[in-house]
């Protein structure tokens, strides 16, 4: 992960705020290589505010060995790079004091597969505690919108909560200002040049 200068990606490139207490990086660069078939991707994507999430701009995939998957060549799967290099691109600051040190949702995550750690999925279901929710609903909406994933199936999956608990929160969430420049809508028609 690196911004489109070429150095690696941290908290201080995320310089674009959006939601309520979250910045995001403007752009990066993402490499991944897949050992099994042989393929190395490389995909540059930017935020666009208009449509509330990143979009990919370039997308390079190269053979990295002679018996590579050509198959493989040809089908490049970038939702899951994006999806994958999205929590190294939004910071947030854990204190909430004004000189609080901004941490990428990347360095929050301590188990596989996970956007937040468990103990603090944990707390945050709790009664009364409102606040610190809409924090890691802010959080969890902004990790899968801005990867163009549903966001609701996020916060029921991370924090073990229904998917009607989940929309509530959400709902709550934006209704307070927290998801500003973050959107996602299922099966959103695509744009095009035309549109």
């Amino acid at each position: 992960m690196t911004t489109p200068e070429g150095t690696p990606m941290t908290a201080d490139a995320a310089t674009e705020p959006v939601g309520s207490a979250l910045r995001i990086a403007p752009a990066f660069v993402a490499t991944t290589t897949n050992d099994e078939t042989g393929i190395e991707t490389t995909l540059e994507a930017q935020y666009s505010p208009d449509e509330g999430r990143y979009i990919v701009t370039t997308i390079v995939s190269r053979a990295v060995r002679p018996d590579f998957d050509q198959r493989a060549l040809r089908h490049t799967a970038a939702q899951s790079i994006v999806q994958a290099a999205v929590p190294h691109c939004i910071a947030v600051r854990m204190d909430a004091s004004d000189g609080g040190e901004w941490t990428t949702v990347a360095d929050l995550t301590a188990g596989e597969g996970r956007i937040i750690p468990q103990w603090m999925a944990s707390a945050v279901v709790k009664r009364g505690m409102k606040d610190e929710r809409m924090e890691v609903i802010e959080i969890l909406y902004g990790a899968a919108a801005l990867a163009d994933l549903p966001p609701t199936k996020a916060v029921q999956v991370e924090l073990d909560v229904p998917h009607r608990t989940a929309s509530d929160w959400i709902a709550k969430a934006r209704a307070a200002g927290r998801l500003k420049g973050m959107n996602y809508t299922q099966g959103r028609p695509r744009r095009t040049d035309d549109a």
